[in-house]
This record gives C-alpha cells, sequence and structure tokens, in this order.
C-alpha cells in the first residue's frame, strides 16, 4: 500500500503568486501533497495566516518567503501543534523599522497614483541578484505575476506587512523542524536576518543560497527545491 503524501502549504511574497513557487510544486510532488495559498484579499497578517488555517488540513509541512514568511510565523502563534515542518525563505522576525514603513507608502501612493507598472520596475533591484536585473524571462515573470495580483491586493498586502507584530520573542516556541533559507544576496531581507532567526529556533538549520537574491524560489529553484525535499524527508 502507497503511502499517502503529507500535505505542504506555500505561501508567497509581495505581489508573487503561485509562479513563485512554480519549480517546487512540480518538483516535490513525488513526495507532498503541494498546495499554493492566496493572500491577496485579507487586510492583516493575522487574517491571512487565519483563512491559510480555515482551509488547512488538521497538519501540514509549511513553507513561507518574505510576506509569506511573516504569515508562516503568525500561523505558528495562532495553531503551532498543527504545523508538522516549518521552512521561513528570505524574510525576516523583526517589525518594520520607520523607513521600512516610510517606503512602504511612498509604493502605495506611487501606485495609487496610476503608476502600479512602476511599483514592481523600481523594486526589480532588490528582488533578484544584480547580474540577473536584466534577466528578461525572470523580470517578465515578476512582472506578470504583478498584474495579475493587482493594486488593490498591492496595497492590502502593503498595509499588512507593516501591521505585522515583531516575532523575534516567538522564535523559541518552534519546537517543529525548521529550515531558514536565504539567497546570499538578499538586499531586502539579509542573511544577517536569516541568522538571527536560525539562532533564535531550537535545532533549525540555516541554509544561504549562493548568487541569489530576495525571490530564491523563482531565481535560483533547483537549489531551493533540493533543499525543500531533503527538509521533507528528515
Amino acid at each position: 500500500m502507497v503511502a499517502s503524501r503529507p500535505p505542504l502549504i506555500l505561501l508567497p511574497g509581495l505581489l508573487c503568486d503561485g509562479v513563485l513557487w512554480q519549480h517546487q510544486s512540480q518538483a516535490l510532488a513525488d513526495i507532498a501533497d503541494v498546495s499554493v495559498a492566496d493572500l491577496t484579499s485579507q487586510e492583516t497578517i493575522g487574517a491571512m495566516a487565519s483563512q491559510v488555517l480555515a482551509e488547512a488540513p488538521e497538519q501540514f509541512a509549511l513553507a513561507g518567503l518574505s510576506m509569506g514568511g511573516y504569515v508562516a510565523l503568525e500561523i505558528i502563534r495562532q495553531a503551532p501543534e498543527r504545523v508538522a515542518r516549518l521552512a521561513l525563505l528570505d524574510t525576516n522576525a523583526r517589525a518594520d523599522s520607520p523607513q521600512q514603513s516610510a517606503d512602504r507608502w511612498a509604493l502605495i501612493g506611487l501606485a495609487r497614483s496610476g503608476e502600479f507598472k512602476g511599483v514592481t520596475r523600481r523594486l526589480l533591484p532588490l528582488l533578484v541578484h544584480r547580474e540577473r536585473v536584466n534577466d528578461e524571462p525572470l523580470a517578465n515573470a515578476i512582472f506578470a505575476m504583478a498584474e495579475r495580483v493587482g493594486r488593490d491586493a498591492f496595497i492590502r498586502q502593503q498595509r499588512a506587512i507593516m501591521g505585522r507584530p515583531d516575532s523575534r520573542r516567538d522564535l523559541g516556541l518552534i519546537h517543529c523542524p525548521t529550515v531558514v533559507l536565504c539567497g546570499r544576496q538578499d538586499l531586502l531581507t539579509p542573511l544577517a536576518m536569516a541568522t538571527e532567526m536560525a539562532e533564535k529556533i531550537p535545532r533549525a538549520v540555516l541554509v544561504a543560497i549562493e548568487e541569489c537574491g530576495h525571490l530564491a524560489a523563482l531565481e535560483q529553484p533547483q537549489a531551493v527545491s533540493a533543499v525543500l525535499r531533503y527538509w521533507l524527508q528528515t
């Protein structure tokens, strides 16, 4: 009798959808029942987490990138017993600094002024390794995700991110197998932030992906899928 595949829920980042996780969804399908959550309709990180939990099986593995990592940490706060394994990718446990919030408000203002397409183009150098800024297929995939998510959801997501709590005090309460992964050249959530999380989570494993920026799952998909496969099987 073939054992059933354990559920794996993937949480996208800001302005991202299932394409962010396309390689992982396919590469891990033989060992996990993979689904990608929709994080576009809620107003707060807490509400995003509650929606994921309402639609999830009783227990599951959970991986979140960037904003998805903030939601993953909130899910751990709300229902730690339901998360069998945790992967935190290119994210951090801190709340926004005043400067980060100011930058987000500026991008919201740009989007509201009719320049929504300009938001992602402005963010692109922060999202990928500097040598891939001119990688047209990669850039087009990122722009297309942003278009599908849309301006209104972008504004909701940015406001939710600004309102998230500082999660550092909760990291010591995570006791499931955890991997913290970060692109070594991530400019938005640098490796130092990943290291901080890994040091505070009991028995967490820290992995740095070489020649990689913020959107590791999309930029270095084979490496990320290999790490997640090992994480799911150990």
